[in-house]
């Protein structure tokens, strides 16, 4: 999950640093297979870094019940460890910890659908529908118990599969995952923050011709009751703008991007995994598609193997809701229903695996 401000793609990037994008295309290319929507950029393969080719790693394509779902893989030296990115990310938010994870696991980064180059589901996106095209993933490219470490979203698809495809896991990490803030309808009546946000995503990235700086605009970040950060309109609209434009003018049939001597790379996979996003898979929280029958209480309840919680930072504020997936009393009822539960909490930022890479990794690796 993700909010208008507390967005793991806002707040990866350097801090204040507005985020504008011009446009990117995302074309709905119906199926004829099963509704499924099409991807402009549906296999595409994503340079891999020095590190990840040191490590042994390539990018793999699977087909799983007419959709493609894509994937990075590591060598086998272990258990095996999915990972499953946060709402708008793509595998690439693991680049930079996958190396050291996979000295000790078979590592698999997922581009969940309806993200990177994995296909869309347009139409058809809910916890149910999503968890079985990644339980089939398990069963039929995994083949065997894995650890599954999912950030915000990835996690309760984590959790999903803990309660619905018990032979295919060993243990689970909640990274930071809005267990219970996403129930219907608190998260849209009572934090109401991270709601908006989607709210707005879809009525910006839904645009047939859409500017993805305007995803941007408006945005807030509160750190405190009277004070927010939010980016300048000068910002997006004569410095990142123009440098989007230029990018995907240099490099027609690739995903968007963002290159300029003062940015890292991170600030350019931001406009690359928005990009590669399906917009129905944000409208789908929205209008209340996504939630479906799937319960946290009945999934922690029936789980019986090792969780571990990593909590990152979080406020509450009385004009805005939570800021951030999960308060206190959020996780202290996961360690009621799931007393196995061990909670490992971050002064960091929601998506830990990046604001915290050497924490995330002794974790991982402690924990398992």
């Amino acid at each position: 999950m993700y909010s208008r401000g507390y967005h793991p793609l806002i707040t990866n990037s350097p801090a204040g640093a507005s985020i504008s994008i011009k446009r990117a295309y995302i074309c709905f290319l119906r199926s004829k297979n099963k509704g499924i929507a099409g991807n402009r950029f549906e296999k595409w393969h994503a340079p891999l870094s020095t590190a990840l080719r040191q490590a042994g790693f390539s990018q793999k394509l699977a087909e799983i019940d007419n959709a493609v779902i894509s994937y990075v893989h590591g060598p086998n030296n272990g258990t095996p460890l999915v990972l499953l990115p946060a709402q708008m990310g793509t595998w690439r938010t693991y680049e930079k910890v996958a190396p050291a994870l996979s000295t000790n696991f078979e590592v698999f980064a997922v581009d969940v659908p309806g993200h990177g180059s994995s296909s869309w589901l347009t139409g058809a996106y809910n916890w149910d529908s999503v968890g079985r095209y990644l339980g089939n993933f398990l069963e039929q490219v995994v083949g065997r118990p894995a650890v599954i470490a999912g950030n915000s979203s990835g996690g309760i698809f984590a959790l999903w599969l803990a309660a619905h495809r018990p032979a295919s896991v060993a243990a689970i990490i909640l990274e930071d995952a809005p267990v219970f803030s996403v129930e219907w309808p608190r998260f849209r009546d009572h934090d109401r923050f991270v709601y908006q946000g989607l709210v707005h995503a879809v009525e910006v990235l839904e645009k047939p011709d859409r500017r993805l700086a305007e995803y941007f605009r408006g945005q807030v970040l509160p750190v405190s009751p009277k004070r927010v950060k939010r980016m300048p309109d000068w910002v997006i609209d004569h410095l990142i703008d123009p440098g989007v434009r230029r990018f995907e003018q240099h490099h027609p049939n690739e995903p968007s991007g963002f290159q300029a001597w003062w940015a890292p790379r991170s600030f350019g996979d931001i406009f690359y995994s928005l990009s590669l996003f399906d917009p129905d898979f944000a409208r789908a929280f929205v209008d209340g598609r996504f939630y479906g029958n799937f319960s946290y209480t009945e999934a922690l309840r029936k789980v019986t193997f090792p969780i571990m919680v990593m909590h990152a930072n979080w406020l509450r504020l009385e004009d805005y809701g939570l800021i951030g997936a999960l308060d206190d009393a959020d996780v202290q009822r996961i360690t009621q229903l799931a007393p196995q539960t061990v909670v490992r909490r971050f002064r960091a930022n929601h998506v830990i695996h990046q604001y915290d890479r050497k924490g995330y990794i002794k974790a991982v690796l402690e924990y398992t």
